[in-house]
């Protein structure tokens, strides 16, 4: 920590102040405290030395009047707390943001609102700072063209907690390691939480719904994620849990209900001689409880519930491998099997097929019609009387009978 000879306190107390903001800053001493009263005052500030800004009671709203990035932290060592900060600019290319904060740490952002602001917070090469407790939503714009609610570029070991994103687009990590993520809510983005070249980070107790992905792991290895509820992931192509070439996961003791695919695997493991554990999750009333895409293999599925999806295994790559994953001890609603001796593992292993009427497999056409009455009664036909041999995709040695 640096060290502060002495801490100056600053409280504005007239409304003439506000557009003085920026001046007050300039003219603070390392490691000032700001204090505002409810008022208006004018954005567009840069914070370039260690102090603080807090609004001391509610109503401190920060404009930006529609123009670049309403603040914009260039320090170690700024906390930003309980202020309004609203109306940054439109532009893409310049990520026109509530707050941006670069070459920092130990600082914080908290209790904050973040509203009608392209990007929400913006975080690069910034280290072991909190942001916590803030609400955040975009622009009325569409989907696509919305900025991102937040966003973690080159950061590590910072503490993301208690966040609510809405209707912005994505919460994106890229090329961070080390973080906490914890307790944040996600509804009506697109990517809820998504992950690129990031590892060792820590998901926990967040809760996403109503978004297009709820939570997506890329090019990653080494994280867990745990106690995370995503549902309702929205399109026909919703995704409540995804990896894509990842290595070394623990997915563990999550919930996955109402989406269209429950957990999304492709490639993964994708370094060799690792595995990813997929363990204690709920996975409920999907469409697809799992999607395998591509080559994935040596997965570990275990101890998972698998109850009222339409399809418990997908396999829309016919080299994916799905039999070389160790899969053991889940509960499927659908085994057909007993369990004479009372231990609550069936006697049998739990087989599962690829028919060939599943023509939504390998058709997207088709799965216009998924979950249709018509395609319920053919795939139970199929079940029934296959007109040829099934193609096997996995088996559970030893699944559980009750839950």
């Amino acid at each position: 920590m640096i060290k502060l000879l002495f801490v100056f306190c600053f409280i504005f107390t007239n409304f003439l102040w506000a557009n003085l903001l920026q001046e007050a800053i300039d003219n603070a001493p390392e490691g000032s405290i700001l204090k505002l009263p409810k008022g208006l005052y004018k954005g567009s500030i840069v914070i370039n030395k260690p102090l603080s800004i807090i609004g001391k009671e509610d109503g401190v709203i920060i404009d930006g009047e529609g123009k670049g990035t309403v603040i914009q932290i260039n320090s170690p060592y700024v906390t930003i707390k309980n202020l309004i900060i609203q109306n940054s600019g439109d532009r893409h290319e310049g990520i026109d943001a509530g707050i941006k904060i670069a070459n920092s740490r130990q600082s914080e952002i908290s209790n904050c609102t973040i509203r009608d602001s392209l990007f929400g917070i913006d975080v690069s090469m910034t280290n072991n700072t909190i942001i916590a407790n803030n609400y955040i939503t975009s622009k009325d714009l569409d989907l696509g063209l919305r900025g991102d609610g937040l966003r973690l570029w080159y950061s590590n070991d910072n503490i993301v907690k208690n966040n609510k994103l809405i209707k912005s687009r994505d919460m994106v990590v890229w090329y961070s390691h080390g973080n906490e993520i914890s307790g944040n809510f996600g509804e009506y983005n697109r990517y809820s939480l998504h992950f690129m070249y990031a590892g060792k980070n820590f998901i926990k107790n967040n809760t996403y719904q109503f978004n297009s992905v709820g939570i997506f792991f890329m090019y990653s290895q080494d994280s867990v994620a745990t106690g995370n509820v995503v549902k309702s992931s929205l399109g026909a192509t919703g995704m409540g849990i995804g990896l894509k070439d990842v290595s070394n996961f623990t997915i563990k003791d999550n919930t996955v209900i109402y989406c269209a695919q429950g957990i999304y695997i492709d490639r993964s493991p994708f370094e060799p001689d690792t595995k990813n554990w997929i363990e204690e999750n709920k996975i409920l009333y999907n469409s697809e409880a799992v999607h395998f895409h591509s080559l994935s293999e040596n997965n570990v599925i275990k101890g998972n519930t698998i109850l009222g999806n339409i399809e418990d295994i997908v396999n829309d790559s016919r080299g994916s491998r799905t039999n070389e994953n160790e899969i053991v001890g889940n509960y499927w609603d659908n085994y057909q099997g007993f369990d004479k001796d009372q231990d609550n593992v069936g006697d049998t292993p739990h087989k599962v097929f690829q028919y060939a009427d599943q023509l939504w497999v390998y058709n997207p056409s088709v799965k216009f019609f998924y979950g249709s009455p018509v395609i319920s009664l053919l795939n139970f036909l199929a079940k029934l009387a296959p007109f040829s041999e099934p193609v096997f995709l996995l088996q559970d040695e030893k699944p559980k009978l009750k839950l």
